[in-house]
């Protein structure tokens, strides 16, 4: 889900809570803050010594103990557009990092509206060798 799909699926819907499913089904906290939504690029060189970059809009999620807490759809949208002079476009991919056991990564995948409001999917990230033709992957490993 990029940008302009997660703030239309905000503006559409700006009452509605918002809740996180995470890869394994569980939830993040109901009593949730946003307190960063940042552009984030990554320039790298992979194993076969290709320059790469990548860039994507990050949410931070924290939980605090103030459990009465609830983040509607149209005050995250307002925080969005403050945002997009930092974003510096709507076609980034929409990523959300949270911190349970570790600090991970999500991307997220979509949403769907719900009787609770609007419930968005976390997927997964995964390392991968970017460079297999050069680098023989195969039987014996990356580089």
């Amino acid at each position: 889900m990029n940008v302009r799909e997660f703030q239309a699926a905000l503006a559409a819907h700006p009452g509605a809570k918002m809740h996180w499913m995470l890869p394994d089904k569980s939830f993040v906290p109901a009593h949730y803050h946003i307190t960063e939504v940042g552009r984030v690029q990554k320039d790298f060189i992979d194993c076969g010594g290709t320059i790469r970059s990548a860039t994507s809009c990050l949410l931070q999620i924290w939980v605090a103990d103030d459990t009465e807490h609830r983040l509607e759809a149209s005050k995250l949208n307002v925080i969005m557009e403050v945002a997009r002079t930092v974003l510096k476009g709507d076609d980034l991919p929409v990523e959300v990092e949270y911190e349970a056991a570790a600090i991970s990564q999500y991307p997220v995948g979509g949403f769907e509206v719900t009787p609770a409001g609007l419930l968005f999917y976390l997927g997964t990230k995964h390392t991968a060798c970017l460079a297999p033709e050069k680098c023989g992957v195969g039987g014996t490993g990356c580089c």
